[in-house]
């Protein structure tokens, strides 16, 4: 990027309702980090099993994964801004009952899971909303400085509010952070009260939630970019979550602290986040996607190994520094390339595709970590955890990171809805699509390898069946052909063409050499079965 166009990475907060929720999602995030304090330090103290320990962190990223596709669906096909209303809502109220039991000194292992569990369910519908609704907020251009910037908001969160948290609950106990986050919430919800997004209404009919989250995971499948993204980040999630799950137990036995302790130790980690958000910019100008990636695996197992040996809070925290660095620069890079990989159609649902994969690498890390820790020690656990990471760092060399390139996904809008001369309507259907091309001999080989690309391209945005024929009797005649289940469905794929989808249908029709453009045919099926009163039954013959 030259220099003139350089831009800061504290450009977005110029935009005021980008700038509001922002700084409301910073006290959230405060809240959210007291609250796991206290909820770690809680368990620690009611439960002497380190599983248990590994399990508050499972059930906090555990329903992301389950239930982040569902909840990017709804963020894809509802308001966003009342999606986050209703999300912050939920967790309000699952927050003030948490309190509540707390300070009546009502809760038990299993209960405090269950409520953190619930107040997950409020992320998982929370976060696809917001990170999709970046992209309301601010210019195509500053998307990736305000993704940055979100990850650097939180970590300035995480290296104040771990801190913080355990000085509540030195002080006051956990039931006391608890309270602070149920305060926490109060903020963002008054600021998405006031956001008024100018999003333009889709003129369709809204998918139903089941053929959404079917298009959501049509589009990754088809979409090799996506895939290696989301590959990466459970890897990452799998293997990073051990520093995280178990800091805990390393603060208690290790290094012999307390909740304290524990607070500053992640403290540390917010630190380095802070560094590895502001160097973000820098890194991607000088570095590949895949160089990125590959160092942030390779610091944080570094810094893993050492805090699984070391048995000084500060060669602990300077390790957790390093870890939050490459933290931030590895998830804000996936969660970025994400963004500007799909379209805004279905940009809600790839995030949640993308924070399953992570957040579902998490969870099956803190319990695969929690039982490592269980039969051997949390020291051998991380060590272990750091030898697996290393392991992310060679699936570069075979599956790398595409490249950190801005793909212009805005809508092509070249259809035009045809006239028709039957009356359909818009739930009508199967419609079947034939499309006529007359290639020369000469040019088949590029043809066909053009329509490779043009069969995922059309798989990806909802069509089924697609192939592509050759007339036997006129063999430079070649027809493509596929279906949708409703005219509504035929209207909806044409509309999901991106203008980065043009290149190949502008070859097609170079390479298609009629007098007229390539024709188009389009059919509604139907069955010839005459009805059951026509139907000539030998029971009816008479014989007489």
């Amino acid at each position: 990027m030259p220099k003139h166009e350089r831009r800061s990475p504290l450009l977005p907060p110029r935009n005021e309702a980008y700038r509001r929720i922002w700084l409301a999602s910073i006290s959230s995030n405060l809240g959210g980090l007291i609250q796991g304090v206290g909820a770690a330090w809680m368990m620690a103290s009611i439960s002497t099993s380190e599983n248990m320990v590994a399990l508050v962190q499972a059930s906090n990223t555990g329903p992301i994964m389950l239930l982040s596709l569902v909840a990017g669906a709804i963020a894809d096909s509802f308001d966003r801004r009342r999606v986050m209303i209703a999300a912050q809502l939920f967790m309000i109220s699952v927050s003030a009952l948490l309190t509540l039991f707390a300070f009546l000194g009502l809760i038990t292992p299993w209960a405090l899971l269950a409520f953190t569990f619930l107040i997950g369910c409020g992320t998982a519908l929370n976060n696809p909303s917001w990170q999709a609704s970046v992209g309301d907020l601010v210019p195509r251009a500053d998307l990736p400085s305000a993704v940055s910037l979100n990850s650097m908001g939180f970590n300035i969160t995480r290296s104040v509010g771990p801190a913080i948290g355990g000085a509540i609950v030195a002080a006051a106990g956990a039931a006391a952070a608890f309270a602070v986050n149920t305060l926490s919430y109060f903020a963002i919800t008054y600021a998405l009260f006031r956001w008024q997004p100018n999003i333009p209404k889709n003129p369709l009919p809204r998918e139903h939630l089941g053929s959404a989250i079917g298009a959501g995971l049509r589009y990754v499948a088809m979409s090799p970019n996506l895939g290696k993204v989301l590959f990466r980040g459970f890897v990452f999630g799998l293997t990073a979550t051990a520093i995280l799950s178990l800091l805990p137990i390393v603060a208690r036995d290790q290094l012999s602290g307390g909740p304290l302790t524990f607070g500053g130790l992640l403290g540390a980690f917010g630190l380095g986040a802070i560094f590895g958000a502001f160097s973000n910019q820098r890194a991607r100008e000088l570095l590949s996607s895949e160089d990125i990636v590959r160092a942030a695996f390779a610091g944080f197992a570094v810094a893993a190994a050492v805090t699984g040996i070391s048995t000084s809070v500060w060669i602990t925290a300077l390790a957790l520094m390093v870890a939050g660095a490459c933290w931030v620069l590895a998830l804000s890079l996936f969660n970025t390339v994400v963004q500007l990989s799909a379209p805004r159609w279905v940009v809600g649902r790839a995030l949640s595709l993308y924070q399953t994969a992570t957040f579902g690498g998490m969870a099956t890390g803190s319990w695969l970590w929690g039982s490592v820790a269980e039969n051997y020690g949390s020291g051998h656990a991380l060590v272990a955890s750091s030898l697996l990471m290393m392991v992310g760092v060679f699936i570069g060399f075979f599956l790398p990171m595409p490249a950190f390139a801005t793909l212009d996904l805005d809508p092509l809008n070249r259809f035009n809805e045809p006239s028709l001369k039957l009356d359909i309507r818009p739930r009508s259907g199967p419609i079947v699509i034939h499309v006529d091309f007359e290639i020369d001999a000469e040019d088949v080989p590029e043809f066909l390898a053009v329509m490779v690309e043009r069969r995922r391209i059309r798989l990806r945005d909802g069509a089924r069946n697609w192939a592509l024929m050759r007339d036997l009797e006129t063999p430079e005649i070649w027809t493509e052909t596929y279906h949708v289940p409703t005219w509504v469905d035929y209207v909806r794929h044409n509309q999901r063409r991106t203008k980065a989808d043009a290149e190949i249908t502008d070859r097609l029709r170079e390479l298609h050499r009629g007098a007229t453009p390539p024709k188009v045919h389009r059919m509604i099926e139907r069955q010839a079965i005459p009805p059951a009163d026509d139907v000539f039954h030998q029971s009816h013959i008479d014989h007489h």
